[in-house]
Order: structure tokens, then sequence, then C-alpha cells
């Protein structure tokens, strides 16, 4: 019994080890994801400078005068913003959940070491990956090396019709998967500027409009790219934090198991001096009665 209690309290503080590194990992994946939600608002206030832009430039072309400037291909191309590590639940596979059923000839960009691996087990074959951000700070530059494929694959008319597949944390909580087309741009959805002065350039509406555009679409990906590195951490959070609950469950278990092996070895220990003692009593009884008695 006493090799069994200390293999028991060695679990024990085995588990509480555990317990120790899942809520430093907690902690990291909370602060991760504090960092992400409070630039956002900074990202949005971006897209929106260049939404506002993209609708005065608008006003200086003619009527539809800048619509087919993505219609040179017929390929179709898909992002998907997967996790780059691992303890984050089913994230990665919901992702790619999304990309099920796409059409063969889809050109799949993918980022995420993690999501790069599972997709492979699903047999997909990325035509380019990369890893995800691992800090908030890390976004804006991703978002620049993602955007600059891109345009090689446009330039090399590999795609032209382009989706983007991200998680992103629900105002009332919990994770949802978002798809939105990122490519080509429906200029319909740009409100017009409501003063009716045209804006004073300095380049040529078409050229104007193709850098504003080309801002845009990196402000796009920037903004998907921090929400998925939020999402991310959020799931490794709640992830983190169900594995501490059972973890707690477990030591609740092995504590009170402790005692009652503890008590059962106190129950032997005491049933052995008894026994000891009623056998020394015993005996001690017998050698008086045959010194009082020799011939017996």
């Amino acid at each position: 019994m006493a090799e069994r209690l200390a293999e028991l309290t060695a679990q024990i503080e085995s588990v509480r080890q555990l317990e120790a590194v899942v809520t430093a990992m907690r902690g990291i994946a909370a602060s991760r994801a504090q960092s992400g939600r409070s630039l956002l608002p900074g990202i949005d206030a971006y897209t929106q400078v260049v939404s506002q832009a993209i609708a005065e430039a608008l006003s200086l072309l003619p009527h539809d005068g800048a619509a087919a400037a993505w219609d040179r291909a017929a390929g179709r191309g898909l992002i998907l913003f997967c996790a780059e590590q691992g303890f984050a639940g089913a994230f990665s596979e919901r992702v790619l959940d999304r990309a099920a059923g796409e059409p063969p000839y889809t050109t799949l960009l993918l980022l995420g070491t993690r999501g790069a691996m599972l997709a492979r087990e699903r047999g997909m074959a990325p035509a380019w990956t990369s890893p995800m951000a691992t800090s908030a700070n890390a976004v804006p530059d991703l978002a620049s090396r993602l955007a600059e494929t891109l345009y090689a694959r446009i330039a090399d008319d590999e795609v032209a019709r382009v989706d983007i597949v991200y998680s992103r944390t629900r105002a009332t909580g919990g994770i949802e998967i978002e798809r939105r087309s990122l490519l080509p741009l429906d200029y319909g959805h740009f409100k017009q500027p409501i003063e009716g002065r045209r804006p004073l350039t300095n380049l040529p509406p078409p050229v104007l409009l193709e850098r504003l555009a080309s801002e845009y679409i990196y402000a796009q990906l920037c903004q998907a790219a921090m929400q998925a590195f939020e999402a991310e951490n959020e799931a490794r959070m709640l992830t983190m934090g169900a594995a501490r609950t059972n973890i707690q469950n477990k030591l609740v278990g092995l504590a009170r198991l402790e005692r009652r092996l503890r008590q059962q070895e106190i129950t032997a220990e005491v049933l052995e001096l008894s026994t000891g003692a009623e056998a020394s009593i015993g005996s001690g009884s017998t050698a008086v009665r045959r010194r009082g008695h020799p011939l017996t």
C-alpha cells in the first residue's frame, strides 16, 4: 500500500505541473487575443478612410469606367486563414470545412502551419503556404507578403476571382467562420461622397483608383488576418480553460483517493500495532503461568 500511495503522490505532482503549464498557455493566449482585439479598431478606421477615398475617386471616372480591371483571367482563388499552432480545438478544421466542394482548379493560398498539415492530411494541395502571425505586430507584414503573392498570381493570369475564409470572434461570444469575396472589387458597395466637389488629385483617375484599390485589398487582408489571429488565440484560451477544468476535476478525484489510501494505511498500522500488543500480552500471561506451576 505504501508503494501505491507513493505512486499516487507522484501522479498528483505531475498533474499539478501540467495544470501550471496549461494555466500559463491560457494566459499567453488571452494576452495575444487582447492585443489583436485592441488593434482592430485602427484597421477598421484605415479601411473606412480608403473606402471613402475610393468613393471620391470613382466620381472622377465615367459611369462603370473602372469595371473590368480584374476580369482578365478566369481562375478562382481561395485564401484560408488557419491556425499556426495546436491546442486550439477544431479551429483549423472548421476553416478547412468551408473550402470543401471547391472546383479542382481553385488555387488555394493557406496561412498557418497547423492548418497546412491538416490540409495535406485531407488530401488538399495548397499552391502557397505561409506561417500565420504569432504576434499582433507581425500581422501587417504578413498581409503585405500575402498581397504581393496574390498580385503575382493575378499578373500571371492564374487567378481573378478570390474569396477569403477566416475566423472571427462574435460580439456575443464564440467564434464563427466567415467567407467573403475579395476580388474583383464591387465598386457599387462604395458610397459616393455627399459633396458635389471634385477632389484635387495629382494622378490620372484610373491610376489613382488602381492604387487605392490595392490599399483597400491590403486593408481587407490585414483585417482578416488580425481577426483570425485574435480568434485563434481566443479558441486556444477556451481550449486551455476547458483543459484546466478537467485537470482540476482530476486533482479532486486524486486527492480523494489519496485521503482514502492514507486512511487505509493508518487503519492497517493501527490494526498491526493492536495485534502486536495483544500478542505481547498473551505471551506474558503464558510465561507467568509457567513460572507459577513448574510441573504443568
